[in-house]
């Protein structure tokens, strides 16, 4: 394996993934994953779940958050339907957590909410804000927010930079200054029983994103949208050292592979085992209560 601590097991937690198939990848993607796929020189193959799991295992994890995903306010595209995660989820119940998605700009987002949890057994939820268009720290949000604190569920944000629409004019209408991590920070001081997971480094506010991590005790991030070689040096060094409890293993795909995030975290990443066993599973165990 590439990461001497995994020891030939499958233990890693992937907190990041979304599916391989067309449900995201053409439906809900359209042409701003298309764009996405242009701008970077890579085809929108898809395949099935079971190739995902097996994949998975043999790259030495465990378990993987299956995120839902519904932009179609702002995108015009279809939802990945949390009723889908729900039963990928129930196909794989010793792998998956499945993680909701509501539109913050749907009149029914509170209703969704409850009904992913309540109804769907669903464990959290995933919140894209430049691909749904809204700003988290808006009052309008509010209602939503205290559900899902009351319902005692996490939540994923975007941090930084988006790949979707990258290289069209006006980037498909797409706005990045959503996926500040500082927008975030006023949710999290709102509400501070609400757990937070800031997905990716947060290009370009890494710093940003850092000083939530290190001030918020109930805020969180994690690795994936980027290939460890690429990571900034003061992420990685703040992952190593003062927010080792607070950062966990992620990778976005099927846009990053887990073998390759593994063999780049092995090759650029010296980190101590201990270290590695919190940022690998320790950190996303203890996040997500498995």
């Amino acid at each position: 394996m590439p990461i001497d601590v995994l020891d030939g097991e499958a233990r890693a937690v992937d907190t990041h993934a979304h599916q391989p198939t067309s449900v995201f990848l053409e439906d809900a993607g359209g042409q701003l994953m298309r764009d996405a796929a242009e701008r970077f020189g890579t085809d929108l193959e898809t395949w099935s779940y079971a190739e995902m799991v097996e994949e998975y295992r043999e790259a030495g994890v465990g378990r993987a958050v299956l995120l839902g995903w519904d932009a179609e306010t702002n995108t015009g595209n279809p939802p990945v339907p949390n009723e889908h995660v729900a039963e990928v989820r129930d196909d794989y119940p010793d792998f998956f957590v499945g993680f909701g998605s509501v539109d913050p700009r749907k009149d029914d987002c509170v209703s969704e909410a409850r009904r992913c949890i309540e109804d769907l057994d669903l464990s959290g939820f995933k919140f894209q804000q430049i691909a749904q268009g809204f700003d988290p720290s808006d009052p309008a949000h509010d209602e939503l927010w205290a559900t899902i604190e009351e319902l005692g569920v996490p939540v994923v944000f975007h941090g930084g930079n988006t790949t979707l629409g990258a290289g069209a004019p006006g980037g498909r209408g797409l706005r990045i200054e959503y996926g500040n991590p500082m927008l975030v920070d006023d949710v999290a001081a709102r509400y501070p029983d609400l757990q937070i997971l800031i997905a990716h480094p947060a290009f370009p506010w890494e710093k940003e994103q850092l000083a939530v991590c290190q001030q918020k005790g109930n805020v969180y991030m994690d690795l994936s949208g980027w290939r460890p070689a690429y990571i900034d040096d003061q992420v990685l060094q703040y992952a190593r050292t003062v927010l080792q409890d607070r950062v966990m293993f992620g990778t976005d795909y099927p846009m990053i592979r887990p073998g390759e995030w593994l063999e780049g975290f092995a090759e650029h990443c010296d980190f101590p085992a201990a270290v590695q066993r919190k940022l690998l599973w320790e950190n996303a165990e203890s996040f997500l209560g498995l």
